[in-house]
């Protein structure tokens, strides 16, 4: 009783007012139930990093390990005190600089290690476009202008027919998801706690003419990973480890959370690794898509991917800013699970934790920048 009080002395009060009259008053929704089971009755207001143990998961195999060389610098700076500050402020759980392909500084907080895994949220949807970019090149998707009714024909009529790759890829698919993170009845809720996918995600349709307006919407992502099994004709872990886990010599294999009936991977977020293997991923996309001289993803879907398309800081599901005159794509999840590519300084930034603020590339990036940047100060 004294976890629900401090709960309901916190923010966010009218999600909890909510959920607690659902579970009172009752509600034929089990999703709902399962994410009150979830959250609240574990003393938390949000999913958390480490929730995958709560789901079933669909394990990411790995092949031969390919270990990060260590620098000879390796962790011989330290943090700036500003930015250390804010690192824990917005409880930072693992941060780690890798330069010239050799990991520079790495620490861990809280009991993390560089075998832990947390949940990536949102960064899952850079994975999977990675995936598409692959699926492309082997000719099981025709290009980016291919409808996604030539692979899920529920949305072969009216404005649902109109809907192409690109127009997923680029959050402009004009669909009616609603992504509000702390209402119960929104998309995210449904998606992350139903137990049914794809059921929840078909049951929203095309309202707007696609490609026309950036969105921001998870169920594209969902769709997207729907489409890339359906071409390859694998479960979407499978084909990550074929394509992905395997060829970058990850160490440790990840987990891909599932829906329940459906047995389907959270396409949209909820892809369990730990910093180091995620910087893999950053490492590829530095690399204009190859991996020790092999051309994973094609260079033209890579370059394509982090070059702004109808917003000057999206491309293919992966985010863009500038950090003083440094371009600077970047991977991005709830709560601050970043993957930063620094091209001209041949870096990549991986930070894990548990707030994401607004000013996070400014001293993630920036206290790689200052610790181990060409010109450092």
């Amino acid at each position: 009783m004294k976890t629900f009080l401090k709960i309901f002395e916190r923010k966010n009060h009218r999600f909890i007012f909510v959920l607690f009259v659902l579970l009172f008053f009752g509600c034929t929704s089990s999703y709902l139930l399962r994410g009150i089971k979830d959250t609240y009755l574990k003393g938390r207001l949000n999913p958390d990093i480490d929730g995958y143990q709560y789901f079933s998961n669909r394990k990411v195999n790995t092949g031969k390990p390919q270990p990060w060389a260590i620098a000879a610098c390796f962790n011989k700076d330290t943090i700036p005190k500003e930015c250390l500050d804010y690192f824990r402020r917005n409880k930072t759980e693992a941060y780690l600089i890798i330069r010239n392909d050799s990991i520079c500084y790495e620490q861990y907080w809280d009991g993390y290690s560089d075998t832990s895994h947390t949940n990536s949220f949102s960064s899952a949807k850079s994975i999977v476009s990675i995936l598409t970019g692959i699926a492309i090149s082997e000719g099981k998707i025709k290009g980016i202008h291919e409808k996604v009714s030539d692979f899920i024909p529920e949305l072969n009529k009216g404005m649902d027919s109109l809907l192409t790759i690109e127009n997923l890829l680029t959050m402009s698919s004009g669909i009616n998801f609603n992504e509000d993170y702390l209402s119960p009845f929104g998309y995210p809720a449904k998606a992350y706690y139903g137990t049914n996918l794809m059921q929840v995600t078909l049951s929203y349709k095309v309202r707007t003419v696609p490609g026309r307006v950036f969105n921001y919407l998870s169920g594209n992502s969902a769709l997207l990973g729907y489409v890339v099994t359906k071409a390859t004709g694998e479960k979407l872990s499978d084909y990550a480890s074929e394509k992905l886990w395997q060829p970058l010599g990850a160490e440790q294999p990840a987990y891909w959370s599932l829906d329940k009936k459906g047995g389907m991977e959270k396409a949209y977020c909820c892809f369990n690794s730990n910093a180091r293997d995620f910087a893999r991923l950053g490492k590829l996309y530095l690399d204009s898509g190859k991996w020790n001289g092999k051309q994973i993803v094609p260079k033209d879907f890579v370059i394509a991917s982090i070059t702004p398309k109808l917003v000057n800081y999206y491309g293919y599901n992966w985010w863009i800013t500038h950090c003083g005159k440094h371009y600077v794509p970047y991977a991005a999840g709830l709560f601050g699970q970043y993957i930063y590519v620094i091209p001209d300084e041949n870096m990549v930034v991986v930070r894990l934790g548990r707030i994401q603020a607004g000013d996070d590339a400014k001293y993630y990036v920036g206290a790689a920048m200052y610790m181990y940047g060409k010109k450092k100060g």
